[in-house]
């Protein structure tokens, strides 16, 4: 499978850069994971929004969903017309407050694009031949991490957490661990978020081969956050940008 980053910002984004948003795609299927503020014109770039197989949400932060409002205009007004409703995964009660910001007839819109599914810790997803599990983490209500598999390939896209046993559970066994990574080290602990090196200690611990960190503040330097990250782990690490590719075997 393989992985694009279309948006690796924390809350906003910076200069040329999107919210939190990963595409995983097979020969078969693409899943989106998370979908914030910017991501959808990124995703414009790798593949036609109507042929996504599904849209899953980490949480309820709107850096994670602000744009899945521009993809249902995407999806109901395409240019050969309405497509089937998109399934879309998202925490217990966000579909409704989503759909409470429109009024009636833009909520009625929204509902006509997408086939509404509520995230259950432990309760596999199953797009084409990828199979999602999420699993809880320590961050805001319902927040989860979602471990995608295909085959031997294993991906742990962590979502917002802290550093806990929550999240080193979800992680255990990946290969390739796309990791939390807001806050600079003098920031550690004020915030439910990773450091760079909390999130290489996390890979390391996990048995992971590579660490991508993202969800980096626009004022973080990127360059420290590598290294960071290396004085905990030993494996490859990559700090995402909206131009990150990688294939996962």
């Amino acid at each position: 499978m393989r992985l694009s980053v279309l948006g690796s910002a924390a809350s906003y984004p910076g200069p040329g850069h999107a919210c939190a948003g990963y595409l995983v795609q097979t020969s078969a299927t693409s899943v989106l994971l998370d979908c914030g503020n910017g991501v959808l014109a990124n995703l414009g770039r790798v593949i036609d929004p109507v042929s996504l197989g599904a849209v899953v949400i980490s949480h309820g932060h709107i850096d994670h969903f602000a744009d899945v409002f521009a993809l249902q205009a995407a999806l109901r007004y395409a240019p050969s017309g309405p497509v089937p409703p998109l399934p879309l995964y998202l925490p217990p009660g966000l579909f409704d407050r989503m759909e409470a910001l429109l009024g009636e007839r833009g909520g009625h819109e929204l509902r006509e694009a997408f086939r509404v599914h509520e995230v259950e810790p432990g309760v596999r997803i199953d797009v084409g031949d990828l199979s999602i599990v999420p699993h809880a983490v320590d961050h805001a209500q319902s927040a989860c991490a979602f471990v995608v598999t295909r085959g031997d390939a294993r991906l742990c896209y962590t979502g917002d957490t802290q550093l806990g046993d929550a999240v080193r559970a979800a992680a255990r066994g990946a290969g390739t661990l796309l990791a939390d990574a807001t806050l600079p080290e003098e920031y550690a602990g004020r915030a439910p978020h990773m450091t760079p090196a909390e999130a290489g200690e996390l890979a390391r611990d996990a048995g992971a081969h590579t660490l991508l960190l993202t969800h980096l503040w626009p004022t973080v330097d990127r360059d420290r956050a590598l290294v960071d990250a290396r004085e905990r782990f030993g494996g490859r690490v990559i700090v995402a940008d909206e131009q990150t590719v990688l294939d996962i075997d």
